[in-house]
């Protein structure tokens, strides 16, 4: 087991914590309502005897979308902050995953493809996280339209790694977990996405909700990746960097290596 298992983990929890730490500095700074809020109104007045806690009267511009809690400072700078770490450390480990599988001898279309969407998600969470809705809204939809879908692909794409290179019954249970995650990634990026294209502040406030579920579950998705980072080591940078022919591999799940040349199993090599 290397330092590296790290890096996964630090991602979901670094991520995670600081968008709700996000979320609720905007529900105090009153620049969004509580998610628990379903009341919605078409204006508010300023009420200047109501200070501090969340807001009581709320418009659809108040919608708690992720993006609108990171619109004002000072929750901003931390919304940038986020996307720009996290951003660099999911194509870290996408360029670290797609070096172990080469170091397995499992190189295949599907795992280039893999790295390619998963660093052009994080593209578009550098422009999500610096490009803010209400001062760049075109910028800021163009990012998300990026980094969304490029994240849904991701791990789509990793389950079937997952699910093909499985070896042992851990691996498999590993592929089965991440086939939930994907699949409840996917059905709720659709939901956002049909429910954000219409005005009624149910469904708004319904594609907010989705919103938040997609990512916080996309993050989970990244720290299952601690299982195969076990393994990860300064070879794995090197086969990233310089693929060769006949190179020792290792199994997923731990840090022991083989010395076959060719250890990957047929259907992986196939894909």
């Amino acid at each position: 087991m290397t330092a590296w298992i790290l890096l996964p983990v630090s991602l979901s929890a670094f991520s995670i914590t600081g968008l709700w730490t996000v979320y609720a500095m905007a529900v105090m700074n009153r620049h969004v309502c509580p998610v628990e809020n379903w009341s919605y109104n078409e204006s508010c007045s300023p009420d200047p005897a109501e200070q501090g806690g969340p807001k009581t009267c709320c418009t659809l511009d108040d919608v708690p979308l992720i993006s609108k809690c990171g619109t004002y400072p000072p929750e901003s700078c931390l919304f940038s902050l986020i996307g720009n770490v996290g951003a660099f450390m999911v194509a870290l480990i996408c360029f670290l995953l797609y070096g172990q599988f080469l170091e397995q001898s499992r190189h295949s279309w599907i795992n280039t493809t893999t790295l390619i969407t998963g660093c052009t998600n994080a593209a578009g969470l550098v422009v999500v996280g610096n490009f803010q809705v209400d001062h760049a809204k075109s910028l800021h939809y163009i990012g998300a339209g990026v980094a969304f879908p490029a994240g849904l692909l991701f791990v789509c794409l990793h389950c079937v790694l997952s699910y093909h290179g499985a070896t042992a019954p851990q691996d498999l249970a590993m592929a089965y977990l991440r086939i939930v995650l994907a699949a409840i990634a996917f059905v709720t990026l659709i939901l956002s996405g049909v429910f954000f294209i219409h005005e009624s502040s149910q469904l708004q406030h319904g594609a907010a909700l989705c919103e938040w579920v997609f990512v916080i579950d996309i993050l989970v998705f990244y720290g299952t990746f601690c299982y195969e980072f076990g393994a990860v080591s300064s070879e794995t940078l090197v086969a990233a960097l310089q693929p060769a022919p006949g190179r020792a591999c290792k199994s997923s799940g731990n840090s022991s290596t083989s010395t076959h040349l060719n250890c990957a199993p047929e259907s992986v090599a196939m894909i």
